[in-house]
């Protein structure tokens, strides 16, 4: 599987026991909705490789404590220690209205009430503390700020992202 068709759902964090087991972080405001997996696609060397699950359970709320089929020691598992979890797109639960998964926008474009149509989402920054959307209107690059009180609507039909944004937010670009 690639990883064009995953999402990442977390990364293994550290062993939890000598026979191999691990914990999953879970990167979720819901954990257990992942919690009866039957497998997950491991990240190892920039491949995504398949490991099948013998038993798994919640453990403090972010986490997934996690025993795979073919880790059986501590050797084993220190191998995975820090390699991210996948699963296939088709497993994300289904969003509506305003609520929506960061790789769905990439490719909507975005429009403002009172501007009409800027640019075009190119991907989304989330290593602030604030998410931004990365907008590119023709060769120049906007960082807008993807912030609840200006979303207006989520057009999946058309494949836009309606704002009302502040006066001189999207002019300071251009």
């Amino acid at each position: 599987m690639r990883k064009e068709e995953c999402f990442y759902l977390g990364k293994i964090a550290k062993k939890f026991s000598f026979k191999g087991e691990v914990l999953i972080y879970l990167d979720t405001d819901e954990p257990e909705l992942y919690e009866n997996l039957e497998s997950v696609f491991v990240e190892c060397n920039k491949h995504l490789v398949p490991f099948f699950i013998e038993n798994s359970s919640l453990h403090k709320n972010d986490f997934l404590r996690v025993r795979f089929e073919d880790v059986k020691t501590e050797e084993d598992a220190d191998e995975l220690l820090g390699n991210g979890i996948y699963l296939p797109l088709k497993m994300l639960p289904k969003l509506t209205g305003n609520k929506f998964y960061f790789h769905e926008v990439i490719g909507f474009e975005i429009e403002d009430t009172r501007l009409g149509v800027f640019g075009i989402i190119q991907s989304i920054n989330d290593s602030t503390a604030q998410p931004l959307f990365e907008v590119l209107n023709g060769s120049v690059e906007m960082l807008i700020p993807m912030i609840d009180d200006f979303l207006v609507k989520i057009d999946r039909k058309n494949k836009k992202v309606v704002m009302n944004l502040p006066e001189g937010l999207v002019e300071m670009y251009l």
